[in-house]
């Protein structure tokens, strides 16, 4: 079960631990180096700020007692001092930048790793949905956490030794009376701010996860803005929109709320601790601990103690100033550790899902195989009496299924919309999970084995070649222009190469709103006609183009011998099948042979004769048996 209270309790701690451990590899990574240089900074860093601050007092003395001579050199040596603050006051911001990159990059890429294996990303964003806005923990969360994080890490990690060490000097002017002022005053509010902590993380995280939904709700509209527009309801969406909108405002409100609170209490401390250090001195010097001292040496003194009270009063402060920070640290570090953890809870849920579909036929689809394009009595897939429905519910779209898929007979899936086409088509392809039965693959996922074209075509960055080659890489393809342009010129898409100038010319835009759903569904047929899998599963992948482009379509897949299971709704393209598959709404299902028009054959003269039927017989069998059974 997955926590999602989100406060500072042991639940933080073990998950910010985790992606510590991420952050900081191995000892020898680039990222401990960093760290410890940058420590090493710090404390140097210190040491030139003690000096800095007994310069004022050191200017008393000199003034005091009129010394020109020590002035003089006094003055060059303090420039120095100064200026070595300065740079290292930049150079601890510079390798904090460096670390806050690397952290970064760590996080992103780790998180990465496993967002994308096995397919996790489409899980958490459809079908556990235990996750809100997974885009913007990997984005946004992860750049807030580590930039805060690297800012208050080195603060907060040497604390300790500067008050140790500003306490033993406090003491040395004041007595016990100085520190142990100082920490009843710190323990004070730092109880303070530990109680109004809590709520303002709280209400952090509520507030990135209203500001997700809030963006999404108008990206949504801006990817679908004809389709809404084409209802005219904007009144409507302005109105859901505005919901968003004021959800993320109150929020915000009661987040605000919080943290003036909080921020009340540490512009206390801060102006309290500012006349402190005067108090914590009176005592002794008006018991007259101190009378015995000239005026110079007097003023020198108060100055140095002045210096040393407010800047051990400034190493509490320093902590309670870093709250607001903290909790943005810990409200993202709740937000990416429970994405980390959802992930791994995916990832094993899903192993022994995949480890069931078997590929008994695997080692006959191995990359340069000539074997791939010589199968004849293989199979892409073989069901044996799958049960199926959507993820963690209880309908049943279809009952007893049992269907393979061979080459040179291609199969139609028919029936009403929503009787369970696509979530054959998810079964088949393992993003779903049968209820009953088993689903062997003697083709694997690859696009050389076998490639599923979706309704709504999936379009990467990049350029027109990144489009086509996809989803491999320009490393795992032959380059062929040649026959690009021959597939292009076939779907009518060659004017589109005029149009961006040239096959490998990156865009920057977003090709899903620069092109049509028609010519994105001839783009993934180019694609489908570049890889020449044997097999290619297609759900309505030819619903936005006309009857004529479709038979184009479908004719190259039958020369280029390509054996198709599709699911359609035209009758035009029932010429292009062998076999049937209707599902129907109660969960029962029919196969059995298509007749052809006309000469009762398919366009490529091969298939559909007696052959390709004799090899489905025991699939009818089985068909008419599942629709008993319902």
């Amino acid at each position: 079960m997955v926590h999602t209270d989100f406060r500072f309790d042991l639940v933080f701690f073990k998950r910010f631990y985790k992606l510590c451990r991420r952050m900081f590899p191995t000892f020898g990574s680039t990222s401990v180096l960093m760290t410890v240089f940058l420590l090493l900074l710090s404390f140097l860093e210190q040491v030139v700020i003690y000096n800095v601050g007994l310069i004022p007092s050191k200017y008393y003395k000199i003034l005091g007692e009129k010394d020109r001579a020590g002035f003089t050199s006094s003055t060059i040596l303090f420039v120095f001092i100064i200026l070595s603050e300065a740079f290292l006051t930049s150079a601890i911001a510079y390798v904090s930048s460096l670390l806050y990159v690397t952290w970064r990059e760590a996080l992103c890429r780790a998180l990465h790793k496993s967002y994308f294996s096995n397919l996790m990303y489409y899980y958490v964003n459809t079908v556990d949905k235990t996750i809100d806005n997974p885009d913007q923990r990997i984005t946004q969360d992860v750049d807030i956490l580590t930039q805060t994080f690297s800012k208050v890490f080195v603060p907060l990690l040497i604390s300790p030794f500067k008050i140790g060490y500003y306490m033993y000097q406090a003491s040395q002017v004041t007595g016990y009376l100085g520190p142990v002022s100082v920490i009843i005053f710190f323990i004070v509010f730092t109880t303070l701010n530990k109680l109004l902590m809590s709520p303002v993380v709280q209400y952090f995280f509520l507030q990135e996860k209203m500001e997700g939904d809030f963006r999404f709700k108008h990206m949504h509209l801006r990817v679908n803005a004809e389709s809404a527009a084409f209802y005219h309801a904007a009144a409507i969406e302005e109105d859901k929109t505005n919901t968003k909108l004021h959800d993320l405002l109150a929020t915000q409100k009661k987040l605000i709320r919080w943290e003036f609170v909080l921020k009340f209490c540490i512009s206390s401390a801060d102006y309290l601790g500012s006349i402190l250090s005067y108090i914590a001195i009176a005592f002794p010097i008006f018991y007259g601990h101190y009378d015995d001292l000239p005026p110079a040496d007097m003023s020198s003194l108060i100055s140095k103690n002045a210096f040393v009270s407010i800047y051990l009063i400034n190493c509490f402060t320093t902590l309670m100033d870093q709250a607001s920070s903290v909790t943005d640290v810990a409200g993202t570090a709740h937000r990416i550790g429970q994405l980390f953890e959802v992930l791994a809870t995916l990832t094993e849920d899903q192993k022994e899902h995949r480890n069931s579909l078997c590929r008994p036929y695997s080692e006959s689809f191995q990359e340069g195989s000539n074997s791939v394009r010589e199968m004849t009595t293989r199979y892409a897939f073989e069901m044996e009496g799958v049960t199926y429905g959507p993820p963690k519910s209880s309908i049943v779209c279809c009952r007893g299924l049992t269907l393979q898929l061979k080459p040179n007979s291609n199969i139609l899936v028919t029936g009403d919309s929503g009787c369970g086409k696509t979530s054959l088509i998810r079964i088949i392809s393992g993003l779903w999970r049968s209820y009953q039965g088993s689903v062997n693959l003697g083709a694997g996922r690859i696009p050389q084995e076998i490639m599923y074209l979706p309704q709504k075509p999936y379009l990467t960055n990049g350029s027109l070649w990144d489009q086509i080659v996809f989803p491999s890489s320009e490393t795992e393809v032959i380059p062929d222009d040649y026959k690009i342009y021959q597939y292009l010129s076939a779907v009518g898409l060659d004017p589109l190469v005029e149009r961006i100038g040239g096959l490998d010319k990156d865009m920057d835009w977003n090709w899903h709103d620069e092109l049509s759903p028609g010519e994105m569904q001839r783009l993934s047929f180019v694609r489908l006609f570049f890889h020449h899998p044997p097999f290619a599963i297609l759900d309505e992948a030819t619903s936005q183009v006309s009857e004529d482009m479709e038979t184009i379509l479908y004719q190259t897949c039958a020369d280029l011998h390509i054996t198709l299971l599709s699911v359609g709704h035209r009758n035009s393209i029932r010429r292009f099948h062998d076999f049937v598959l209707h599902i129907s709404n109660d969960g029962g299902w029919t196969f059995q042979p298509l007749s052809n028009d006309h000469d009762g054959s398919r366009p490529d003269g091969g298939g559909g004769g007696e052959g390709s039927q004799s090899g489905h017989r025991e699939q009818r069998d089985g068909a008419k048996g599942g629709r008993r059974a319902v």
